[in-house]
């Protein structure tokens, strides 16, 4: 039987509406009109349901032991929630464009107050350059129509590179394209010398795992081996996943 669909929250900002939809017990993220940004199980809000934030994780998994993670972008907060319990973090800074994202995720979401956490408000292309170096920076940005500026600008996408410690991990959530390839693919393999992985997923997106410099690589059977311990904690499996990362075309 189809679940009836409970309108939250609706408000608006300099940037349009962003609203909360609940349907059982998922609550989702909405902007504009409708335009889906994330999805919160309420009974456990660090479980990620779709594959683009599982990929994301993985991506943290690429680094064997992170202490530090800088999210742009924040959306319901999921991915947050889940790195905060599943990763050995000791200091996590988000920046968020959107005031009333963050309490939103905060009073409706299940985003925790958490001693961790430093939350910033602001747009993530002017403040990367005064947030902290983290081991994990994850790109996530988006209004409701599409990737902000930011998935695209050489200057900001490096400067996130050069913000990762020695050993660190870049994870971009980036829009796909009809034919399976990150959105500006070409702008990427030039930008990171095709020294990255792309992890495509199933709702159509492609997820960059960028390490810091040309002398890391990723030890894939690390990673695997971790992933494996995660999976009962977790809930599922991310080898699925792991199977189906490749070098840039």
């Amino acid at each position: 039987m189809e679940q009836e669909e409970r309108l939250l929250a609706d408000v608006k900002d300099a940037y349009g509406s962003i609203r909360v939809i609940e349907v059982g017990a998922y609550r989702f993220l909405e902007f504009g009109e409708g335009a889906e940004q994330s999805c919160v199980f309420m009974p456990d809000p660090s479980w990620l349901e779709y594959d683009y934030t599982r990929a994301m994780l993985l991506g943290a998994l690429c680094h064997p032991a992170p202490e530090s993670a800088l999210f742009l972008g924040l959306g319901a907060g999921s991915l947050a929630q889940a790195c905060l319990r599943f990763l050995p973090l000791d200091d996590v800074e988000v920046i968020e464009l959107r005031a009333e994202v963050l309490r939103l995720a905060h009073d409706l979401l299940g985003f925790p107050d958490d001693p961790r956490l430093t939350l910033r408000v602001g747009d993530a292309l002017e403040l990367l350059d005064s947030a902290e170096s983290a081991d994990l920076i994850f790109v996530d940005l988006y209004t409701e129509l599409g990737p902000a500026a930011g998935h695209l600008a050489w200057s900001f996408l490096e400067r996130c590179q050069q913000k990762l410690n020695p050993g660190g991990w870049l994870i971009i959530n980036q829009w796909g394209t009809d034919g399976g390839q990150p959105l500006g693919a070409a702008l990427l393999r030039g930008l990171f010398h095709r020294h990255y992985l792309e992890c495509p997923v199933k709702e159509g997106n492609v997820v960059l795992l960028v390490p810091a410099d040309l002398e890391q690589s990723l030890e894939l059977a690390g990673v695997a081996e971790r992933a494996a311990d995660l999976a009962p904690r977790l809930g599922y499996s991310l080898d699925t996943l792991i199977g189906a990362l490749r070098p840039p075309s």
